[in-house]
């Protein structure tokens, strides 16, 4: 069974800088994607960013295009996301979140979150102004 773990969240003021990380387990995460989706208060849950497991091909949304990154340790089956410059819109709900949709080469790094099977529980940012 697939457990993503979500840590690293917290409160940051404007400008400043977190990393969050997601640990996951019960299965080879080689032939998978795995990405950030987030859910800000009173919004729907929305596409953060991505990355493919086997070649680290990633896809990030506009709206952190430029200030967050996305990594990979294959070994120890984690996905990070280092955040800089945070703004207080980017308050939210970060969740974790996996698939392994070979027909889409490898796993899915698009935007369509219903394209992603497996979620963790989520870790909370807040960014204050």
């Amino acid at each position: 069974q697939v457990q993503l773990v979500e840590s690293g969240g917290g409160l940051v003021q404007a400008g400043g800088s977190l990393r969050l990380s997601c640990a996951a387990s019960g299965r080879t995460f080689s032939d998978y994607a795995m990405g950030w989706l987030l859910q800000a208060p009173g919004k729907e849950r929305e596409f953060g960013a991505a990355i493919r497991f086997s070649t680290g091909d990633t896809n990030f949304a506009n709206s952190v295009k430029g200030r967050f990154t996305i990594s990979r340790d294959n070994a120890e089956n984690t996905v990070y996301l280092q955040m800089n410059s945070l703004k207080p819109e980017d308050t939210a709900v970060y969740y974790c979140a996996a698939n392994g949709r070979y027909a889409l080469g490898l796993g899915y790094i698009g935007s369509s979150i219903t394209l992603y099977d497996y979620w963790g529980q989520g870790t909370q940012v807040t960014v204050s102004s």
